[in-house]
């Protein structure tokens, strides 16, 4: 008998019709079941009430290569045609493969990275591999993730893909599988794809939850405390999730804090809610009518939110471990999560609930959310820390959705439309302000702090305060709106002078270099010495403008003296 190999990615299978024409791919979970598309299935004629109830199922990786008919299991084909919904069968091999395989399924953020796929196109019967990027859903219905070719002129998913392992590629799923390839799309040069996540799948397929990995990417539980009902149906409670949903589905990066309970009693319901809108395994629950039916700004995409958790009862080394164990990360020790959060790539998008309600919340931020929160911004990280009570003020953040009402002088007076361009300004002064920032601030040590967005906050008192006009808080917000301007604007004076002296400096070096080399040449050793670490200071980010300016003023000096010798 022969000796059976098979390489180091065994589970990638082929599967055909019964005359053994290649309609898909599939993944080996173990010797006895394959997981692959409904449709594959379907077009090798072998669906619920097809031509055939039988399908074959061939090894690309064992040598000697086997094959095996096999069937669709009893209440595992799930196929909504012509949507991006479902579209998942578990199919029984009549015998076993006698691999010895067992394959597990990671539940794995979805928001980026790599991913390689073995699949089974016309001209290739014995497969050819394809990379593509995750780039989340692109819209708002289905529960499908988007796949995005890297390079032009590489191999392409096509027919023959469906059904194929996505196998992550770096990072920490390194090698693993996270899901199998639903479609493609060819539109001329435009090319894509699509993937069902493993947490899609598991819903719909309980059976095979033994076959998979890691933690699911929402854990926030039931909504605490607050108003029952569509969370919709109220103005604060839809305002703060047309504001959480700008932030989130946009480039926007830092820490956003959010206050659940005061006088408000607003609830969490409107964050649970919004959360479920991204998670992939809730959206195989909600139909694509609710979806595109919500109002606009309430839905996110699809995996936007790479992992949510109710830290509410909570000890620091639980909160750390459901994130260790969600982005597979080894052990759960507070400062290694948090180091590797810091670090990741791409960076990561959170939202931990109850953070006041935890076991022992001052550990649970000094151990594990505050340095996450203070460096969020400048890490590209997205974090969402949702508090029962009023956030307290010593949580770093960078926008503060604190529902409650904005408090000031009772005498004064506003309209809406004047509290509504103030707010307006405003965050057109703020988003000047973040791209000063970005791409002229960080350059900078110790560089002034960008303060924190207030307009996302004042946006939401403003849709509650201007249904009711006159309304006391309508002043409020406008004080508050051009008071904040004030700030920014002082934020502004601040980088920009350290913008110009940057240049001040980098033009007396410059003039005195030129001086030298005109009079002393090029090649002077004793010259460039001290040239060198000056220019160096003036290059190495973050620039520290004191130091930078002693060496540029020892280098200034030293041209001076040899010009004054003669």
């Amino acid at each position: 008998m022969a000796l059976h190999h098979h390489s180091d990615r065994p589970w990638r299978v082929r599967v055909d019709d019964e005359e053994g024409t290649p309609c898909g791919a599939g993944v080996l979970l173990d010797d006895r079941h394959v997981l692959t598309c409904a449709h594959v299935v379907r077009f090798a004629g072998a669906a619920p009430g097809g031509a055939t109830s039988r399908v074959r199922v061939s090894s690309a990786a064992c040598r000697p290569e086997w094959t095996r008919t096999a069937r669709v299991a009893p209440g595992t084909w799930v196929h909504d045609h012509g949507t991006q919904r479902g579209d998942v069968a578990l199919l029984e091999l009549d015998e076993p493969a006698g691999c010895g395989v067992r394959t597990t399924l990671w539940k794995a953020p979805l928001s980026g990275g790599t991913v390689q796929v073995y699949g089974f196109p016309r001209d290739e019967p014995f497969g050819m591999g394809a990379d593509a990027r995750l780039a989340g859903s692109g819209h708002r219905q289905g529960e499908w993730g988007l796949l995005k070719r890297i390079r032009e002129g590489d191999p392409w998913i096509e027919r023959g893909y469906s059904g194929a392992g996505a196998m992550a590629v770096g990072g920490e799923f390194d090698g693993h599988v996270i899901g199998i390839v639903v479609a493609d799309y060819v539109q001329g040069d435009a090319k894509a794809a699509w993937m069902l996540p493993t947490e899609t799948i598991l819903t719909y397929l309980p059976r095979i939850e033994e076959f998979t990995g890691g933690d699911r990417t929402n854990e926030l539980g039931s909504p605490g405390p607050g108003p029952a009902g569509d969370p919709l149906d109220d103005p604060l409670r839809l305002a703060l999730t047309q504001e959480l949903t700008r932030l989130l589905d946009s480039d926007w990066c830092g820490t956003v804090v959010v206050g659940t309970g005061g006088t408000t009693a607003v609830g969490d319901s409107w964050l649970v809610r919004l959360v479920r809108t991204a998670d992939p395994a809730a959206r195989a629950t909600v139909t694509d009518a609710e979806l595109t039916g919500a109002p606009g700004g309430t839905v996110l995409g699809l995996g936007a939110i790479d992992a949510a958790c109710d830290a509410r009862g909570r000890s620091v080394a639980e909160v750390g471990g459901y994130l260790a164990r969600r982005f597979g990360f080894p052990g759960g020790d507070a400062d290694e999560v948090r180091r590797r959060l810091l670090r990741r790539r791409p960076p990561a998008c959170l939202v931990v609930g109850g953070v006041d309600r935890a076991e022992d919340p001052r550990a649970l931020v000094g151990e594990l959310l505050g340095e996450l929160a203070a460096r969020a911004r400048s890490r590209g990280i997205r974090l969402v820390l949702g508090f029962e009570g009023v956030p307290p003020d010593d949580v770093p953040h960078d926008v503060r959705l604190d529902p409650e009402p904005v408090s000031g002088d009772a005498t004064r007076r506003a309209t809406a439309a004047e509290a509504r361009t103030a707010v307006g300004r405003l965050a057109q002064a703020e988003d000047a302000a973040s791209a000063l920032y970005r791409e002229r601030g960080v350059r900078f040590f110790a560089a002034p702090r960008l303060p924190p967005c207030v307009a996302p906050r004042l946006r939401v008192r403003l849709a509650v305060a201007r249904a009711t006009e006159p309304h006391h808080e309508l002043a409020a917000i406008r004080d508050l709106a051009n008071g904040a301007r004030a700030v920014l604007a002082r934020f502004d004076r601040d980088v920009r002078r350290l913008i110009a002296a940057h240049e001040d400096l980098t033009a007396v070096l410059e003039l005195h270099r030129v001086r030298a080399a005109r009079y002393f040449g090029d090649e002077d050793r004793r010259l460039a010495e001290r040239h060198a670490p000056a220019a160096r200071a003036l290059h190495t980010e973050p620039i520290d403008l004191g130091a930078a300016r002693t060496l540029v003023g020892r280098y200034v000096d030293e041209v001076n003296r040899r010009s004054e010798e003669g």
